[in-house]
């Protein structure tokens, strides 16, 4: 190889590696983007330098473990921001349940010692539609919440149907580029990655590289959503056991909609959202619904054994429907709204005396919630429950956001752009430029020589 193919050699190489620098200084803030080195090695002609490849610094481990990191964190932030709502709202001290129950109580107190007293009667009244007030805002703020998170699961299964198809179409696009020049783009690359990236931050999947080129996406359960250059799209439908629950579901081969176990979807805002419904707000609908039961049939059945003004037996004091107590909280609400008609007296004692008053104001210490606990202790201990539930996921996702930083610091080290670096290798390969730019005049100067010589 004569003095000047070397030197060209030199040139082309220095001017691909500072087509690297730049690539890299320009896409520094660039999502996604992996760092370039230009690799370098002998020319196989037997003199000079070759580019042996344009090397994306990619380190497909740390990669996974930063998309399941981010994955698990995704979910405990999504879960955090729900619980955190109903923590608020059971807590407050003032719009809780616990202080409206308490003057339920005052008042029923009041009764008992001025059963015919037309003040202590609506004071009773009053205080029970508050109650019963609150358990129906209470019960509508959790169903706001339930439809709230039917929407958001909805919006996330399009955002992840977007995702697997991009994949998918990416997929397409590198094959065919390698099919083409044996190479693939490194921005094409890099904007898959991406891809499954951000299709962790909406659920666990589980990546799976064919013949180390093509990747292909599922769920944990094995339901593909991206094999090769075909997707599988998922679809928000209805419960198949409760029309107003979305869940998630597929298309089978022959075409129908099957609903997936709720509890096939990890991970991610995703995984986050449908844990928080079932293992918190399900749970405490359920569990005002149950309160709100047992206090309206407590006190039917303790009111129904009174007598009231008019002489006459007592008949329900609330109004509940119990068919279901997922929505029983809801549904409570006063059944009388006559003074006359609270069966204050005892069956045997007349109309003005305060037998049942007194017997009715003692269902406060009574174990009418389940046989287990009284009215204001199943309460506290929901409360503790779902205050206990909202500390353990902040310290958990605390603690998963430091090890998802962790891992993306690492990943930042090999993968990403330090512009120190950066700006010391445009020097580098400027020097190693204009010195293979010398090589040629070099030549050109011992040419011109022995040209000159055969003069």
């Amino acid at each position: 190889m004569s003095i000047f193919s070397t030197g060209l050699s030199g040139l082309n190489a220095a001017q691909n590696a500072l087509q690297s620098t730049s690539n890299n200084i320009s896409n520094v803030y660039t999502p996604g983007y992996n760092r370039e080195v230009t690799v370098l090695g002998e020319s196989r002609a037997g003199g000079g330098v070759q580019v042996n490849d344009i090397q994306r610094q990619f380190n497909q481990y740390v990669a996974g473990q930063l998309n399941a990191a981010t994955s698990k964190s995704s979910a405990l932030e999504a879960y955090n921001q729900q619980v955190g709502q109903i923590d608020s709202l059971l807590a407050d001290r003032d719009a809780g349940l616990a202080p409206l129950m308490q003057n339920f109580f005052s008042a029923m107190e009041d009764l008992a010692s001025a059963p015919s007293d037309p003040a202590a009667r609506q004071g009773v009244l009053g205080a029970a539609d508050t109650l019963t007030a609150q358990f129906r805002s209470f019960d509508g703020y959790l169903q706001d919440m339930q439809e709230g998170i039917n929407g958001q699961i909805g919006d996330e299964v399009t955002q992840i149907n977007n995702a697997t198809e991009q994949l998918a179409d990416i997929n397409r696009e590198i094959a065919l580029a390698r099919a083409r020049s044996g190479e693939a783009p490194n921005s094409l690359l890099n904007q898959r990655d991406r891809m499954v990236h951000e299709l962790n931050e909406r659920m666990d999947v589980r990546l799976n590289i064919q013949d180390g080129k093509t990747y292909n996406i599922s769920l944990p359960n094995g339901q593909p959503l991206v094999a090769g250059t075909q997707h599988y799209r998922l679809e928000a439908m209805d419960s198949p056991s409760d029309p107003l629950r979305t869940v998630l579901g597929y298309r089978d081969s022959n075409g129908d909609l099957v609903a997936l176990d709720e509890d096939t979807v990890t991970g991610g805002t995703l995984g986050g959202l449908m844990d928080f419904r079932a293992e918190t707000l399900d749970k405490t609908q359920r569990q005002i619904g149950q309160l709100a039961v047992s206090l309206a049939e407590a006190f039917n059945e303790q009111h129904a054994k009174g007598v009231d003004l008019n002489g006459d037996s007592g008949g329900d004091l609330f109004e509940i429907d119990s068919t279901s107590l997922h929505r029983a909280g809801g549904s409570l609400k006063l059944a009388i709204d006559d003074l006359d008609k609270i069966a204050a007296a005892g069956v045997s004692g007349g109309s003005g005396n305060n037998e049942n008053a007194l017997a009715m104001q003692d269902l406060q210490k009574e174990k009418i919630v389940s046989g287990s606990a009284t009215l204001s202790g199943a309460y506290g201990a929901m409360v503790s429950d779902v205050g206990n539930r909202t500390n353990i996921v902040q310290a958990n996702l605390d603690a998963q956001q430091g090890l998802t930083d962790q891992l993306r610091a690492m990943q930042q080290s090999e993968s990403g752009v330090n512009l120190d670096e950066e700006a010391a290798n445009l020097i580098r390969y400027q020097q190693f430029y204009q010195a293979n730019a010398r090589v040629i005049d070099t030549g050109t100067t011992v040419l011109d020589t022995i040209l000159g010589l055969r003069n």
